[in-house]
């Protein structure tokens, strides 16, 4: 039983660290994923991103299906597909066609940002709108996975009936009002983009309607975690995902090794930047984490936690779960 009934979730890119291959990240995110279930986490989620040197889950929807297969009950979804870089109607297949082979285990988590840059987002063939007609397309979408009706001229086979659980993500107010308006359940970008976390969940709750999906509203928020052996320790595993970080402030992305200073690799005004998109972060030994995970959940009243813990060395990645499922009490 989860502490205070709150249960968590992992969220993976599938990470590249310095040094490795696709192919050694994508090993190792497959071995996260059987151990995620092992400790008990309730989902695994693979996010969209293109053109990353240190991510390795692009084909978002390929990836779950691989994730899937080498487990055999934990749920395993997107977090998320970013919906304007596809027609919905390919989704609906991908992810019809993912619920049929793996009934009640996949999630459908849909975003609007880019998920790259400019250039990439014109190799996607992204649509030219931004995102504006979102709503159209969530919808559209969601009319493919329904049951079937009379008269339908295009349907989406596998995937009408299906009704895969489809969950709203983002970092700003717009798909906090448009999971409300709809009544689908919300999980927001807390991990990397914070800046609206209280008002876009207090936004999801006092404009929530109730629909055939959900009764009441039911909010996820993301944040990094590491936990290690002792404060130290996590404080310098959790270096690599500041330099992280710091690579996208830089603008090249990259994930490199540990530091022990890592004072030393950046201006004052690079450490402002980084400790703001980094500031819902909890890192520690399992008593410093536990204390600030249930800060957490008080001050934000999140139903469900989603963490992203993926330092460098993937042995540490594993042992930060392992110890979080723990003090969590999974």
């Amino acid at each position: 039983m989860a502490v205070a009934g709150v249960p968590l979730s992992v969220l993976s890119l599938a990470p590249i660290p310095q040094g490795r291959t696709a192919a050694d990240a994508l090993r190792a995110t497959t071995e996260q994923a059987r151990r995620a279930e092992e400790w008990n986490y309730l989902r695994f989620w693979v996010a969209e991103h293109h053109n990353m040197p240190a991510v390795a889950s692009s084909a978002t929807s390929i990836l779950i299906g691989h994730l899937a297969g080498a487990t055999s009950r934990i749920r395993v979804g997107s977090g998320g597909v970013m919906l304007p870089n596809h027609a919905p109607y390919i989704i609906a297949e991908q992810f019809g066609t993912l619920a049929t082979l793996y009934p009640d285990r996949i999630d459908l988590g849909l975003g609007r940002a880019p998920g790259t840059d400019p250039w990439t987002a014109r190799a996607l063939h992204r649509d030219p709108s931004g995102g504006l007609d979102f709503p159209d397309q969530v919808a559209e979408l969601r009319g493919y996975l329904a049951p079937p009706t009379p008269g339908r001229r295009v349907r989406a086979i596998p995937g009408e009936g299906t009704q895969v659980p489809v969950w709203l993500l983002g970092s700003s107010l717009f798909s906090a009002r448009l999971a409300a308006r709809e009544g689908l359940p919300f999980a927001f970008a807390s991990h990397f983009a914070p800046d609206q976390l209280h008002a876009a969940l207090e936004v999801y709750r006092r404009e929530f309607r109730p629909s055939a999906e959900l009764d009441r509203p039911h909010a996820m928020a993301g944040l990094n975690v590491m936990v290690a052996d002792t404060d130290e320790r996590a404080r310098y595993e959790f270096s690599s995902v500041q330099q992280r970080v710091l690579s996208i402030v830089r603008g090249d992305i990259g994930m490199p090794p540990p530091v022990a200073d890592i004072d030393a690799l950046w201006t004052p005004a690079e450490a402002q930047a980084v400790g703001s998109m980094l500031r819902e972060a909890v890192v520690g030994a399992p008593g410093t984490v536990r204390r600030g995970l249930l800060e957490f959940v008080e001050r934000t009243g999140a139903d469900e936690l989603i963490v992203v813990s993926e330092p460098f060395d993937p042995a540490a990645r594993l042992r930060s779960l392992e110890l979080l499922a723990e003090l969590w009490e999974l």
